[in-house]
């Protein structure tokens, strides 16, 4: 549990949740035990994000926004050797996988608009695609600046639209509904990032595409990692056969050489809070 009487947090009275942060919460939860048997993505573009931190870099604390399974938060610990950790999560499922893995001295359950987390308190904030989970972006910029020490830095990756773009086309061929998790487009990043009070030291999207033998390994792996369709208005019961058919069919006509792509649009940042 939390440990509200800790001195770098502060304590908020339980908000309303809308149902789909819940819903986000549960998903994650439920996969904790599966995720880092799936998370190639994951891994990859966490592991970039360090790699864009400024140079010389060493914060006294970090805050690993978004945790998961604890897997960055052990990173960052041998990153910044000596510094204290603080790993946070909606998923109290992915905070009881993380804590006895180490890496973090404190596992919060918390959320990312709305930290329970005293002003000026860390050196580095750094969440590697959580942050498009987010329904205000806004309020996760404002939580960042406020949460920052002068000299602080946001380091995030998240995905944007063009995200998982061929099962998406593949679904609207079969059905027309909505299957797919939807994403905010890079310019909407842009301009938060711009209007955030942070100064963009880098800003960019770049595309990472994973290849699968079937439709059924794509879909297997985001249920595994608990990033299947959230979305509301989603279709409820189980999916019937024609449609299935319908959807490897049109799946089918990506195909490559490597297997059938997937393509993630990932956007990298680094921001600064100015002195």
């Amino acid at each position: 549990m939390t440990d509200l009487s800790h001195p770098l947090l502060r304590p908020f009275p339980v908000p309303g949740t809308l149902p789909d942060k819940r819903q986000v919460a549960a998903s994650f939860s439920r996969a904790a035990a599966s995720y880092d048997s799936v998370a190639e993505l994951q891994r990859a573009v966490g592991g970039e994000l360090l790699r864009r931190l400024p140079e010389g870099f060493s914060p006294q604390r970090w805050l690993d926004l978004g945790c998961g399974t604890g897997y960055f938060s052990r990173a960052l610990a041998a990153t910044f050797a000596g510094s204290q950790g603080l790993a946070l999560d909606i998923a109290e499922g992915m905070l009881n996988h993380a804590r006895p893995l180490g890496g973090a001295e404190h596992f919060i359950a918390g959320d990312a608009e709305r930290l329970p987390l005293q002003d000026s308190s860390c050196g580095l904030i750094f969440s590697s695609l959580a942050v498009q989970w987010c329904a205000d972006f806004a309020a996760v910029l404002g939580e960042a600046r406020r949460v920052l020490q002068p000299g602080g830095v946001l380091a995030f990756a998240s995905l944007c639209v063009g995200t998982l773009d061929e099962l998406r086309e593949s679904w609207r061929a079969a059905d027309g509904l909505v299957h797919v998790n939807r994403f905010r487009p890079f310019s909407t990043y842009q301009q938060l990032c711009d209007n955030s009070g942070l100064q963009v030291v880098s800003l960019e999207q770049r595309p990472h595409v994973l290849h699968y033998p079937d439709v059924r390994s794509l879909t297997h792996e985001l249920k595994a990692l608990g990033a299947h369709n959230l979305n509301p208005g989603r279709p409820g019961g189980l999916t019937g056969r024609a449609r299935i058919v319908a959807l490897v069919e049109a799946y089918e006509q990506f195909r490559q050489a490597q297997g059938l792509p997937a393509t993630y649009q990932v956007v990298y940042a680094v921001l600064e809070k100015p002195l």
